[in-house]
């Protein structure tokens, strides 16, 4: 599923409304992480020259975060820092994720995680009632160019359904809530890689290195 919209991930709420599969814990530990530059840089969702120069284009930028004290200029090569910017109709908008790389059958996946839903000033009773959720995604890297998809909801909530799989899980009617572990989360993910069908109706994006 093509969205234009990836600021979809801004909020908690919105994200159970769709097109990714959640886990409480993260598909990584960490000796399963790397140095690597895949995703550094800025990356647009479309190369449509038109919609650059007008500033419609959503942005996401990764970048390596200071190790410790940012004074001592140490970048931790194994994480990202992502900010996704939109402009929406004059209105920019910014939403912020840790983002980690791992290898698992010979593909690349991505770890997409926020603590930015709440903020700590000012918050609300509904704040309290968000909590953040890991999401992953399978990650192929082309000549300055991206693709990730992300595991479909609905093909996961059938294989469960219909007993075709077994993994730690919760499910309150509106959606799943993955709660293995991270050993048991890259068993799932490796046995369906190559799977057309675990990817098809998930979230799907193609970005585009900005020049």
């Amino acid at each position: 599923m093509k969205t234009r919209n990836i600021l979809l991930f801004a909020t908690i709420t919105l994200l159970l409304s769709g097109c990714v599969v959640f886990s409480f814990y993260p598909l990584y530990t960490e000796s399963d992480l790397f140095e690597n530059d895949l995703l550094l840089g800025e990356w647009l969702e479309d190369e449509n020259p038109d919609i650059v120069l007008n500033g419609e284009n959503d942005v996401w930028k990764f970048t390596h975060p200071f190790l410790g004290d940012e004074k001592d200029r140490v970048r931790d090569k194994k994480r990202y820092a992502l900010t996704l910017t939109s402009n929406d109709d004059g209105e920019v908008k910014e939403s912020k994720f840790e983002v980690h790389v791992i290898k698992l059958a010979d593909e690349y996946f991505l770890d997409f995680y926020t603590e930015d839903y709440g903020g700590t000033e000012n918050v609300t009773l509904a704040d309290l009632h968000l909590v953040p959720v890991h999401t992953f995604a399978k990650l192929t890297v082309a000549e300055d160019k991206l693709e990730i998809r992300w595991f479909d909801p609905d093909w996961l909530e059938d294989l469960i359904k219909e007993n075709k799989i077994r993994i730690h899980h919760e499910d309150n009617g509106d959606f799943i809530l993955l709660t293995a572990k991270p050993k048991e989360l890259q068993k799932f993910v490796s046995k369906y890689v190559d799977s057309e069908e675990a990817f098809e109706d998930g979230l799907d994006v193609e970005l585009f290195r900005k020049k």
